[in-house]
């Protein structure tokens, strides 16, 4: 893991954070994919516990970023709740279950990413 100030991450990365953080989300880590991707600069990873709480954090980041007028390009699997994808082109939100996060493992697939692991208490 690098340290909290390896890169620098947007405002716009930052307020997905927040809003994670503002419905519990845990485990959070942002991916700088800028160096060895085009398919996107950032991945924001978080974990919620349940169902429930992997949609409410999802809705929750998707409604507060329009109203930030940051729309996503993309939107995949709000209504299972499972693994939620919402992608803003220039950064991807995963909003995971804890057993899919476990078994796709998105850090170690983008191992030679820099990473940030924010701290449960963190504020951005």
């Amino acid at each position: 893991m690098s340290e909290p100030d390896a890169f620098e991450m947007s405002p716009r990365i930052r307020r997905a954070v927040r809003y994670a953080q503002e419905r519990k989300a845990e485990d959070i880590t942002v991916l700088d994919l800028r160096h060895i991707s085009s398919a996107t600069d950032f991945f924001v990873i978080v974990t919620g516990r349940s169902d429930i709480q992997v949609r409410a954090i999802a809705d929750h980041i998707l409604d507060s970023a329009r109203r930030d007028g940051n729309r996503p390009d993309h939107v995949e699997g709000l209504k299972d709740g499972r693994w939620v994808l919402l992608d803003y082109i220039d950064y991807v939100v995963h909003v995971f279950h804890p057993a899919v996060r476990e078994f796709y493992r998105l850090e170690a697939l983008w191992g030679d990413a820099e990473s940030i692991v924010i701290g449960d208490d963190a504020r951005q």
